[in-house]
């Protein structure tokens, strides 16, 4: 282990057998050539820290449109069809022969989107599964962007440029989105652990491998030796 990973291992140590909630001091080592003492800020269990915080409050300020616009989506959908018509009409041929569980109505699918932004919305607001509500939310606000934002097909310059800021804005939630989507909290990812078992798996797997070509050479071994002593006093027996 390097000098280095000796502190912080000492420090974890430390701090997991005898350390108070607080902080933790540990000396580096010698050949570190610094002898003075670092102080090690490490949080007790459940004590909030800068980045819990910035979530209580990140969360509910980036769901708070998804509330808001899916609330009314559920509500008033009909002042929004027309508006959505040209992505629905595609959504239902593309989507809709492949199941029956998506409605062809325009009017019902601006209600279902809605009830997802709502729903998610509020999943994320609360911090409930909050991966799952972010990518959800991600998915509802492409065809909302594309349906509501076509700034491309607008002439007039002022409302062309209006609906390219509008367009854009929705551009910078969806990266806030898929950043949400893709915070672990701190913990190491599923890919990550998943890598790291299945790592495990195959040394233990190699160990045991190893461990049994020991078994059946030493067995081996010494059925080698039985059948040459054998031989031996068989020889030794002859005139």
């Amino acid at each position: 282990m390097a000098p280095r990973d000796a502190t912080w291992h000492h420090c974890a140590h430390s701090w997991h057998h005898a350390a108070p909630v607080g902080a933790v001091f540990c000396e580096l080592p010698p050949n570190d050539g610094r002898r003075a003492w670092k102080r090690v800020l490490l949080r007790a269990a459940g004590q909030p820290t800068v980045m819990t915080v910035l979530r209580k409050v990140a969360r509910p300020l980036l769901a708070s449109m998804f509330v808001s616009g899916g609330y009314n989506a559920v509500r008033h959908p009909a002042p929004l069809v027309p508006v959505a018509e040209p992505v629905t009409d595609r959504v239902t041929s593309a989507i809709g022969r492949r199941t029956s569980l998506l409605p062809e109505d325009p009017e019902s699918l601006v209600r279902l989107n809605g009830a997802v932004q709502l729903g998610a919305g509020l999943l994320l607001a609360l911090g409930r599964a909050p991966r799952l509500a972010s990518a959800a939310l991600a998915v509802t606000l492409v065809p909302t962007t594309l349906a509501a934002h076509r700034f491309w097909t607008i002439e007039d310059p002022e409302k062309r440029a209006a609906q390219r800021i509008q367009f854009l804005k929705n551009a910078s939630l969806l990266g806030g989105l898929l950043i949400a989507a893709a915070d672990t909290h701190g913990k190491p990812s599923l890919a990550y652990r998943t890598r790291h078992a299945a790592s495990h798996a195959s040394d233990a797997v190699t160990h045991q491998a190893h461990a049994a070509a020991g078994r059946v050479g030493d067995v081996a071994g010494s059925a080698v030796e039985s059948v040459t002593d054998a031989v031996e006093a068989a020889r030794k027996r002859l005139p």
